[in-house]
């Protein structure tokens, strides 16, 4: 009884399941975007299907062996889906960029236009440690365990209004120097492909990447306001070419060989602290300053107090207009990167959900991973915003609230939290002990303490 009990709640939550994904598929006409991007069926099953098959198997609870390779209910084998996702001529670039277009559209209609909406750049580790003859597999420096390990750099970019997050964009970057790598290209494809490209691009620097990518969701029609990054990219030059497109708003690492023009002076970033004037107290925003990183632009950098370290943290804006506190709480939102990251790789199976060597294959299941975070994201906004239902509640309802100041704070005070966990230099309790007095003094300071609930962090 108990069983057959089990059985019924399973077969309801996968229909449930099912539904969501059909709504959504038929919402934004998955099958056509398929189709305009040249994922098109030449012999065994239609490319929609083995799609909805690849798509849903997180949301089902099943691995690809068990959902796909020992699925004898799917109606095609499993050497229809490993041909499907190897072939190098399927625009997956286009396909992800076009319904990331349309997803970003249906969020902005229910955004107010005063809203910034931001692209964020930043690259994380594709693991792929127990791999020996993967398509172009190389040896990767991972910053947080301090350890190579062999895989890619996977370099993403994302839309965010600061409610939902749409992936845009990706590359999977492998090494510039062939030393580095333990496999080199396999396949020997027509230079007019796009297996062909995505292998040319992954041999190339991520510096190299940034840009185009931008390029190309501006061109695509996407709008945002701001470019967010973190401090691995903060060099001039590419902060030049990015700010020639869209205004940007990223982190600054202390590079004693990067140097910023004050009143005629080159100074870095440490010597340009120094020089500046601090504001009186124990002001959260330390000092602004605005300088010159070439003598034809100008920029604004924001000194904020880091106070568990009795440090400082430098957060330069491209946008001298915009006032000290609107530039942290805009960087706030590139925390959603963050998140974008950890749920693809512990929940979609961004990674380990198909053991695949070809390089196709892998950009193939790597798109349908960031779709099934952009089928979340839709959800998400569906649930908690009821202007979704239709015009009348659009006209009688507020739009999600935007990302405050403090909450920006808080999210920049993560990033630090987590740097101390990794290095293991101070017990739990002191780290929470000195992050609730931070907290605390924070909201006293600004009237704010009715929402102190809000805004702790709780211990890892």
């Amino acid at each position: 009884m108990q069983t057959t009990k089990v059985s019924f709640d399973l077969q309801e939550k996968n229909s449930c399941v099912n539904g969501m994904i059909e709504d959504f598929f038929d919402t934004f006409h998955i099958g056509s975007l398929l189709n305009r991007s040249g994922i098109r069926k030449i012999r065994g099953a239609r490319p929609l299907a083995i799609f909805t098959a690849i798509f849903s198997l997180p949301f089902k609870g099943v691995n690809f062996y068990w959902g796909i390779v020992q699925n004898r209910e799917l109606g095609f084998l499993k050497d229809s889906v490993y041909n499907a996702l190897r072939r190098p001529n399927f625009n997956w670039r286009l396909f992800l960029l076009s319904l990331s277009v349309i997803v970003s559209r249906f969020f902005h209609n229910m955004t107010d236009v005063s809203r910034e909406t931001v692209f964020i750049l930043d690259d994380s580790i594709f693991d792929r440690s127990r791999s020996k003859m993967v398509e172009l597999l190389t040896r990767v420096y991972d910053h947080s365990t301090k350890k190579y390990l062999k895989g890619f750099r996977f370099l993403s970019m994302v839309w965010s209004d600061g409610a939902s997050t749409v992936p845009v964009d990706f590359a999977i970057v492998s090494s510039t120097d062939e030393k580095n790598r333990y496999q080199g290209i396999t396949k020997n494809l027509d230079k007019r492909c796009c297996g062909f490209r995505r292998r040319t691009e992954a041999l190339k620097a991520i510096t190299e990447l940034l840009e185009p990518m931008v390029k190309r969701a501006i061109r695509a029609g996407l709008i945002a306001k701001y470019i967010l990054m973190d401090s691995w990219f903060a060099f001039p030059s590419i902060i030049k070419d990015l700010s020639d497109h869209l205004p940007v708003i990223c982190m600054l690492k202390r590079m004693p060989n990067v140097f910023y023009t004050l009143n005629g002076l080159k100074l870095n970033l440490k010597a340009l602290y120094r020089t500046v004037k601090k504001r009186p107290g124990k002001a959260r925003i330390v000092a602004s300053v605005c300088v010159y990183i070439s003598p034809e632009q100008m920029v604004k950098i924001i000194f904020v107090r880091d106070r568990r370290k009795n440090d400082w943290l430098a957060i330069l804006s491209t946008d001298v207009q915009l006032s000290d506190t609107e530039i942290v709480r805009i960087y706030g939102k590139r925390w959603d990167i963050e998140v974008f990251f950890k749920m693809s790789k512990q929940y979609l199976q961004l990674e380990k959900g198909v053991q695949m060597r070809d390089f196709d294959g892998i950009v193939a299941h790597t798109t349908i991973a960031l779709v099934r975070y952009l089928f979340l994201s839709y959800r998400q906004r569906c649930d908690t915003d009821p202007r979704t239902i239709g015009s009348l509640f659009r006209a009688s309802c507020d739009e999600i609230n935007d990302i405050t100041l403090i909450d920006a704070l808080k999210r920049i005070l993560v990033f630090v939290v987590d740097a101390l966990h990794n290095a293991e230099i101070t017990s739990e309790q002191f780290i929470q002990k000195i992050i609730d007095d931070i907290m605390g003094t924070v909201l006293e300071k600004m009237n704010l303490k009715i929402l102190c609930t809000n805004y702790l962090i709780a211990p890892k």
